[in-house]
Formats: structure tokens, C-alpha cells, sequence
């Protein structure tokens, strides 16, 4: 139907509804029967009453509103309207008769103008309804066709649950059909909600499941603890359901969810602990219409790191990456995801002084993420050279070029695992922190370091490992019982490293409150679990021994850190007394200089040298700890480490 022909339909049941409206008032209000003098009066005063209303619905924009989208908005829009119209109108009842009896034929009974607005509300709301309605209708059998509804329980009948209810019955062609929902509240037991029945707790799940022949569970709760999560991924797995869940509340916009985001409960609802939000306004004042570079781009945590850069329209993003597949893959997805966003890819190794010199000569960054790096802990132990030429060299050559090149803000990704070190990793790492600490006093940059934990998800971490080896059916390899890691997820760690950019005002080391630390073999048994399988039952879990330069507990700060609170709730600063610089920049050129040769145990030497708490950990048996009493003597010398740990033995960020 042309435009304004619709447009034209409109406007006409509009003002029949008004019609009726006003009729039905007089009728009402003189029972059914008008004597001829309110016959009169009704006739006169028809036209203006009804001109009135409706220029007081063009006046608030009623009859641009669409029809099928109607909201509570548009409707409350209908009674502001016809409320001006009636204040008007009741305006003229109380004035006009005081001007004398001539004007008495088009003054309007006051129970008429309290009758016709409820009517005229009534009647415009509930024909923008009906169209609603119909066309919601219409949608749902062209999405349902030839679609298989499979039926599905909500577990939570919050705000988030009433949400996902009313889309699931809009969305037929998700195939989910919502038989009722399920929430520990004992007070919404038996009441409807979004109408759906909450049909019980969660502890009748299976009992429900069966009685309503139900195969799927949707946890419908935002922003559950992970505790939660773990419980009633337990329950729905043991009442052999297929078990999604929603997305966090703050993806949840304009009073929608956006359903097709459900997805498999992953390892990262198990974390028990809020996610980090960022402080927005900072981080979009020191990333928009700035040029930034990302060292390591492809990897991990650099890929995100550009996706989360490109949020806040930077001016250009520079990548710097080694391998090509991995940069190409980057570039690909930004380019198509930020098409605003000038993107240059750079291949190049950050140990390469004169390329990453014509990249920054050529790109001329104001913000560089330095997150390249070798992090796997057991390959730099075989491989301590390597460790040393790019954690350190590769962070000496790109701190030295933002320097000379006039960067803003220089943040180096920086781990834990710097913290009293037992891994050339780590110690590499803290050496980098130390450097830049030192080349902060002494230029205009600001350098600052972002230290964090392990990062679920990330490549060649223990998630996917854990993942193909219960994908091949086992055993589920765990280097030891007492095993514990700080976690946070990738985007977790991104914007950890985009807020620090922001605040830092050179030489801090910030850490993030990452909860308390997991046990390893706790998060094997929960991705087992969440496979739909049982742990130590249908795959077995096997303690392999500490591998080389691991530590069974990583610390976020040392008791000389002093890390104290910074504006972000999440985020602490330490501040550590800078090292003397001549002998920084000596211990690096001899570290350097051993880093191509055969000594390994000279470089380890001289890591400790520049990094005194560097020392290798007495690493616990190999052995499987169920065997003999020698491993259970050591699982208790773990425990009494963890005991020590919560005394106060480990520091922590205060």
C-alpha cells in the first residue's frame, strides 16, 4: 500500500475513534437517551472537540508513530495528548458559561470530558495495539514455518528471564518454545511471570523436566555468580538436559536481549567474580583520534586489544606482527568489523631495531600496547635466550623508539608470573618492568606496566589443552592437586591494559583484583562437567608433576610493591623504587650478550643478578599424588603452602 494512502487510513480511524469516543460519552453520560437541547449541543461541539484532540496528537507527534512497533512510550504519548486536550476543554466549561447563555451551546459537560478521555485513550491505544498485535502475528507464522520448536525450561524468573520469555514468543524461528520457568524464590512458586508459569526450584528440575517433557535448560539469571552457574549446570546435567545460557546483563539493551548471542555455559561463568568494567569516559578520552600500535596484534591478547581500541575511533591503528597468517587474520576481521577505522598492517619483529625504526618513522603512534612476547614457561626454559632477546630486547628496542619518537603513553603487558620468579619467563618479564621503569625517569613518555594472571582462552593455555584432551577421551592431564592460578578472561585483560593506558602518568605497575586464585584441577572437572560428562567416572584426571620453572602459586605484588587503590574499584598501582640505571642498562647488555650463546646457566646467573628474588623452586615429584605415601606427604607440604599463602605469608594487593 502506498505511503500515504496508509498514512491516510490512519489519520481517518483516528478521528473515528474520537468520534465514537466523544458519542459514546454523551451517551453514557445521559444513559442512552439525549433530550433534543443536549442533541444540539452534542452536534455543535462534535467537530471542535474532535479537531482539538487531534491537534493535540499532532502537536506530540502521536501520528508519526508507527503502528506495529507501538511501545508503552507511544501509548503514553496518547494520554498526554488527550489529557492537553481535556485540560483545554475544561478550561473553556469553567470559563464560557460566565460570558452569558449565548455561548452555552458549546459548552461541554464536565462528565462527558472525564468519560471521553478515558474512551478516546482507550480506543486510539487499543487500535495501535490490535495492528501490533496482528502484525506480531503474522511475523511469528512466516519465522515458524517449517521451523521445529524444541521445549525449553528458563532457570531464573528475574528481569532478564521476563526478557528472554517475551522473545522466545516473538522469535519462533529460534525453534525454543518456553513451557515455564524455574527459580529458587519460594514466593514466585506457582505465580505467573511474563506468562509463564514458575513451575518450581531448582531442586524439582529433573522432576519438572520429565512432567513437561523438556530436553533443554536456558539459565536465564544476569550476572550470576559463578557458584551458581557451576550448581545449576550440575542439576540440568544430571537431568540429561542441554543446558545454554544468556548473556550478562550489561549485553542486554533497550530492554531486549539480543537471544542470538545465547550460547554454551562456558568456563568463564565459573569464575565466581564480577567482570571488570571499564571506566569508559577515560579510556575514550586518551584512545579517540590518536594513532596507536599494537605489538603482537595477531596473538591473544593483542587481537583483542584492537578489537577493543577500535570501540573508542582512533585515528589509525597500527599493527605490528610477526606472522603473517596471524596479521592477516587480524586485519581481515578489524577492517570488516571497524570499516570507519584506518587500519595499517606491519609485519615485523620487535627484535628487529631498524624495521620496527621504519615502522614507527613511517606511522609516527602516539599510544603503543606493547604485547608481544614468548609466555610459555616450560619452552623458555629450554629456550632462555629467546626468552631474553624478546621479552627483553624486543621491549628495550620499542620503548627506546616511543622515546625518541615522541610517544604519549608506552603500556608493556607484563604477567604474574614477574612476581619472586622462578621462570626465565618471568624473570624476563620483571626485567622488562625494571627497564621501563628506568627509561620513565628519564623521558617524556609515559611508560607504564599492566600485570595480570593467566587468561582463559588464550592460546596455547590450559582451557584448549583441557579441551582436546577431553575431546579425545582422556585423561585429562593436571601437573598437581595443589596447582592454583589467578584467571580473567581475554576482554577482561584488554580493558585492563586500555584503562591503565589511560591512567598511568609513568613508572606504575598495575594489577588487577582478580578474586581469589582457582585451582587447576577444580576448572578440569569443571569443563569436564560442562562436556556433559563426569569426572574421575567417564574421563579420568592425571597429575603429571610441576614442570620446569612453574610454581604451584602465582602473587600479584611483593610486600616492597606497596600496591595501594587507584580510581577503577578493580585496578591497584605499585610503586617501587627505580633501579640504579647505569647498572640497569649494564645487566641488559650482558644479558643480551649471553642470549645467543650456549651458556644457559651463565644467562639464568645473570637474570639473578639484575632480578634478586629470581631463583628456581624445589619442583614437587612428577609422581601421581593418589600413589604412595611420599605424594601424600607432598600434597600436604602444598597445603600447608596454601595455609601460609592466607596468613599473610603471600602478599596481595591491599
Amino acid at each position: 500500500m502506498p505511503r500515504f494512502l496508509n498514512r491516510g487510513l490512519q489519520v481517518a480511524f483516528d478521528i473515528a475513534v474520537l468520534s465514537i469516543a466523544y458519542w459514546l460519552a454523551f451517551l453514557f453520560r445521559l444513559e442512552f437517551s439525549i433530550p433534543a437541547p443536549w442533541m444540539r449541543v452534542l452536534l455543535v461541539t462534535w467537530p471542535y472537540a474532535v479537531v482539538l484532540q487531534y491537534a493535540a496528537l499532532t502537536l506530540f507527534g502521536v501520528p508519526r508513530m508507527s503502528w506495529r512497533y507501538v511501545g508503552i512510550r507511544d501509548a503514553s504519548q496518547v494520554v498526554y495528548a488527550i489529557a492537553s486536550a481535556t485540560a483545554v476543554m475544561l478550561a473553556m466549561r469553567l470559563i464560557l458559561p460566565q460570558l452569558g447563555e449565548a455561548v452555552l451551546l458549546v459548552v461541554i459537560p464536565v462528565g462527558v470530558l472525564g468519560m471521553n478521555f478515558g474512551l478516546a485513550v482507550l480506543g486510539l491505544v487499543g487500535v495501535r495495539g490490535a495492528r501490533r498485535l496482528q502484525g506480531e502475528a503474522s511475523e511469528r507464522k512466516l519465522r515458524a514455518a517449517g521451523v521445529e520448536r524444541d521445549r525449553v525450561l528458563l532457570v531464573g524468573a528475574g528481569q532478564a528471564g521476563v526478557m528472554v520469555a517475551r522473545e522466545l514468543l516473538h522469535r519462533p524461528d529460534l525453534g525454543l518454545d518456553a513451557v515455564g520457568f524455574v527459580d529458587d524464590d519460594p514466593m514466585k512458586v506457582g505465580t505467573s511471570i511474563g506468562g509463564l508459569t514458575v513451575l518450581g526450584t531448582t531442586s524439582q528440575l529433573g522432576e519438572i523436566a520429565e512432567r513437561k517433557r523438556v530436553k533443554r535448560a536456558l539459565i536465564t539469571i544476569a550476572n550470576a555468580d559463578g557458584q551458581q552457574i557451576r550448581r545449576i549446570a550440575e542439576v540440568c546435567r544430571d537431568a540429561g538436559l542441554e543446558t545454554k545460557i544468556i548473556p550478562g546483563i550489561y549485553e542486554i539493551v533497550g530492554d531486549k536481549v539480543n537471544l542470538s548471542r545465547i550460547r554454551e555455559v562456558a568456563i568463564e561463568d565459573l569464575l565466581g567474580r564480577e567482570p571488570v568494567r571499564l571506566d569508559e569516559d577515560i579510556v575514550s578520552d586518551s584512545i579517540r583520534s590518536r594513532v596507536v600500535m599494537v605489538t603482537g596484534a595477531g596473538g591473544s591478547i593483542g587481537s583483542e586489544l584492537c578489537r577493543q581500541v577500535c570501540r573508542f575511533g582512533p585515528e589509525r591503528l597500527v599493527l605490528v606482527e610477526q606472522f603473517e597468517n596471524a596479521l592477516f587474520e587480524i586485519h581481515r576481521e578489524l577492517t570488516s568489523a571497524f570499516p570507519q577505522v584506518p587500519i595499517e598492517p606491519r609485519i615485523a619483529d620487535v627484535c628487529d631495531a631498524r624495521r620496527m625504526e621504519l615502522v614507527f618513522e613511517a606511522t609516527k603512534p602516539e599510544l603503543v600496547f606493547h604485547a608481544a612476547a614468548h609466555k610459555h614457561v616450560p619452552m623458555m626454559e629450554w629456550n632462555p635466550g629467546e626468552a631474553v632477546k624478546n621479552n627483553i630486547g624486543g621491549t628495550r628496542t620499542v620503548a627506546d623508539l616511543a622515546d625518541r619518537f615522541g610517544v604519549q603513553r608506552f603500556v608493556l603487558i607484563s604477567t604474574d608470573k614477574a612476581v619472586n620468579p622462578t621462570s626465565v619467563m618471568g624473570a624476563t618479564k620483571r626485567v622488562a618492568e625494571i627497564y621501563l621503569q628506568g627509561l620513565s625517569q628519564r623521558s617524556n613518555t609515559r611508560f607504564v606496566t599492566v600485570r595480570f594472571g593467566n587468561v582463559l582462552g588464550s592460546n596455547g593455555s590450559v582451557i584448549p589443552i583441557f579441551r582436546q584432551q577431553i575431546a579425545a577421551g582422556g585423561p585429562v592431564m593436571v601437573t598437581h592437586p595443589e596447582m592454583r592460578r589467578y584467571f580473567m578472561t581475554i576482554p577482561e585483560a584488554s580493558q585492563l591494559v586500555l584503562q591503565a593506558g589511560a591512567m598511568g602518568q609513568g613508572g606504575e605497575i598495575f594489577i588487577l583484583d582478580m578474586g581469589e586464585p582457582v585451582k587447576i584441577v577444580d576448572l578440569a572437572r569443571d569443563l569436564i562437567t560442562l562436556s556433559g560428562l563426569r569426572p574421575d567416572e567417564d574421563i579420568e584426571i592425571r597429575f603429571s608433576g610441576v614442570r620446569p620453572g612453574e610454581k604451584l602459586f602465582e602473587e600479584l605484588a611483593t610486600d616492597a610493591e606497596h600496591a595501594d587503590k587507584t580510581r577503577h574499584p578493580k585496578v591497584f598501582i605499585g610503586r617501587i623504587k627505580p633501579h640504579d640505571w647505569d647498572e640497569v642498562v649494564t645487566g641488559i647488555g650482558t644479558l643480551l650478550g649471553l642470549a645467543d650463546g650456549s651458556a644457559a646457566e651463565r644467562l639464568r646467573a645473570s637474570l639473578g643478578d639484575m632480578v634478586p628474588e629470581y631463583k628456581v623452586a624445589r619442583p614437587p615429584s612428577a609422581r601421581t599424588p593418589a600413589l604412595g605415601e611420599p605424594a601424600r606427604t607432598e600434597a600436604r607440604e602444598a597445603s600447608n603452602e596454601v595455609a601460609a599463602r592466607k596468613s599473610g605469608s603471600f602478599p596481595r594487593p591491599n
